[in-house]
């Protein structure tokens, strides 16, 4: 018999893995090696645990889901990451996609799909709920009507990411650079040239795009 595969469980919810646990577990073919309340914790632990797949809710604190997925590709890891999350408008997809997720799972469907997604991202494929497939292939007949076009965001250093995402959650210059252990004067440095990438002119308009890539909810 072939080794199960083994899985790591990124939700902040106890309650939520208790159940993806016990779901799971039931399968003979999985196995749940660990479980992470953040991002940070669900970085630690692929680094020493090696899982197969990663389940990761995209929503959670200290560092978020996409975020996650986004260092554990760039380390070099061979571990999958299965994207869980509510929301299943396009601005949600295509984040988790170029973040280097290998499927994205709605937790409406989770009875249904997960386990499919999951012996699929481990077996090196990809999984899509058909609707998020249909978008993928609009996006993609897009881009060949209109050329090649470099998302803006993909040129935001990690820092600028960071504080893009907290000035959209409200907090003042001051109390980013607190969060980030920075100057005032870095943190507004970061903003001017966030908002000079992206080609934003005020607040607002920064809010609004943090909405729109599903960065904030």
């Amino acid at each position: 018999m072939d080794s199960p595969i083994r899985l790591l469980l990124a939700d902040d919810h106890p309650v939520v893995r208790r159940g993806l646990r016990a779901m799971l577990e039931a399968e003979p073919d999985l196995t749940v090696v660990g479980e992470a309340g953040d991002g940070v914790e669900a970085l630690r632990l692929v680094e020493e645990l090696h899982p197969d797949v990663v389940v990761m809710d995209i929503s959670m604190p200290n560092m978020d889901g996409l975020e996650a997925t986004r260092r554990i590709r760039n380390s070099g890891s061979t571990t999958q990451i299965l994207i869980l999350t509510v929301h299943a408008q396009e601005r949600y997809l295509f984040p988790v996609l170029k973040a280097g997720g290998a499927g994205y799972v709605l937790k409406s469907t989770i009875d249904t799909e997960l386990v499919n997604a999951i012996r699929t991202v481990a077996g090196g494929g990809a999984f899509l709920y058909p609707s998020a497939a249909k978008l993928v292939l609009e996006d993609y007949l897009a881009h060949l009507r209109g050329g090649p076009d470099q998302d803006a965001y993909d040129q935001l250093s990690e820092r600028e990411r960071e504080v893009l995402k907290l000035i959209a959650l409200g907090h003042t210059a001051a109390e980013v650079a607190d969060q980030l252990g920075l100057s005032p004067k870095s943190v507004e440095t970061y903003r001017t040239r966030v908002m000079q990438k992206l080609d934003l002119h005020s607040r607002s308009a920064l809010v609004r795009y943090a909405l729109n890539r599903g960065l904030i909810d």
